[in-house]
């Protein structure tokens, strides 16, 4: 990306090869010196995307593409059953390998396949998968998802899922990466370059793909019938017009920021499929403001984070309405009886079920449980991103971070 602007074709290399660069030559050899060739594609970088426009840093940029970010991938993931030789009644058990706000997608997906397509599901921070010797199945799929395609945790947990014979799936934003050409099939999501270190549109990009994929596994294995699917595709097509809602709440989300200028500590907390949200939330934070925060599942408060709870420290209560909300809003009271400030994310029914003046209220669009986890998101960014501007932090390149980590 670096050299987009210079460069009309690119060459990818293959483990071990060398080049030797001459003023009207390149010469290609391979690990044991042999003159090889490799096929050189244009560069198909799309300069326009690559500026900030209007916006003042490219994550502000970036949070605002999603609704078109989400809309192509997910026309692009409607049609994945064509694109990849998979059969999900074929595979007994899915395993999800991936780091930072990539592995909080997985474990969204992790909800997604075992409820809609009964089909167990293992994730791992792939930092750490390899170290553990894993035992996987013969009949498995190993799914390794990446924005840059050139995590070197991730590359290295794939090799080891191939030579343990494991049919593998890349999920990343770079169609010709590492580890897209390492896996057996791969998957582009449709983002468009990312230039902000912390994560946002590849991440609601990766949360479309993995969603289209839960659909397409639960009608292989038949706990959806056909127009089960089209519903649920339905459902999800709809996510980017709620997108827009939400950034349209911008003044409040920068309220909120801004609030959190002298806070010390911050607390995520949710239920199922929000519980990887408060986790992200908490990611975002963290990264672009240094301020200290953690994210929970809102039932573990009594085990052991509740300690942490004084008066004044912000608890963001994510609570979309479903079947877990009645036990959300009661571990989130365990807050409020301990002088915390509850900040609730909910729709108008949660809000109303939480009936306590105490607690601020922000009212994400109501939506289907299934596809709550990328509105909510959403909100935690610019409300990360208003905290980081208040404190006067480098928004796009916090520091000690990387975009792309390819070393381990």
């Amino acid at each position: 990306m670096a050299l987009g602007n210079r460069a009309a074709q690119v060459i990818y290399m293959e483990e071990g090869d060398q080049a030797r660069l001459g003023q009207q030559d390149i010469v290609l050899v391979d690990a044991f010196g042999r003159s090889v060739s490799r096929k050189r594609v244009d560069n198909d970088i799309d300069h326009e995307q690559t500026g900030k426009q209007n916006h003042s840093f490219y994550m502000h940029k970036e949070i605002h593409e999603q609704p078109d970010t989400v809309a192509r991938t997910l026309v692009h993931s409607y049609h994945l059953k064509d694109q990849l030789e998979l059969d999900f009644m074929e595979i007994d058990r899915l395993s999800i390998i991936a780091c930072g706000t990539s592995y909080y997608a997985a474990m969204v997906a992790k909800y997604w396949f075992e409820q809609l397509a009964a089909l167990p599901v293992d994730i791992d921070v792939a930092s750490e998968f390899r170290y553990r010797s894993p035992l996987m199945s013969n009949s498995g799929l190993a799914v390794f998802i990446s924005q840059s395609g050139e995590t070197a945790d991730t590359l290295a947990a794939l090799k080891y899922a191939r030579s343990n014979q494991q049919q593998t799936l890349a999920v990343v934003n770079v169609a010709a990466s590492s580890i897209a050409r390492e896996a057996d099939m791969s998957v582009q999501t449709q983002a468009g370059p990312e230039i902000g270190v912390a994560s946002t549109k590849a991440f609601t990009a990766q949360l479309s793909v993995l969603g289209s994929l839960a659909i397409q596994a639960a009608q292989q294995r038949r706990q959806f019938s056909a127009e089960m699917a089209r519903a649920a595709f339905t459902t999800l097509a709809g996510v980017p017009q709620k997108l827009e809602q939400i950034l349209s709440m911008e003044s409040q989300l920068e309220a909120i920021g801004n609030s959190l200028t002298d806070a010390r500590d911050a607390y995520f907390i949710g239920r199922g499929s929000s519980y990887p949200i408060a986790m992200e939330g908490a990611l975002k934070l963290k990264e672009i403001s240094y301020i200290h925060a953690e994210g929970f599942g809102a039932g573990e408060l009594k085990h052991g984070p509740i300690a942490l709870i004084e008066s004044g420290v912000p608890v963001f209560v994510i609570a979309p309405n479903n079947d877990l909300l009645e036990k959300t809003l009661s571990n989130m009271q365990e807050v409020v009886a301990r002088g915390g400030r509850c900040i609730l994310l909910g729709d108008k029914h949660s809000i109303k079920a939480c009936g306590d003046d105490q607690v601020e209220c922000i009212e994400i669009p109501e939506s289907d449980p299934f596809t709550s986890p990328l509105l909510y998101v959403a909100a935690l960014q610019l409300i990360a991103y208003y905290a980081a501007l208040a404190k006067g932090t480098d928004v796009d390149q916090p520091r000690n971070l990387a975009k792309s980590v390819t070393v381990e």
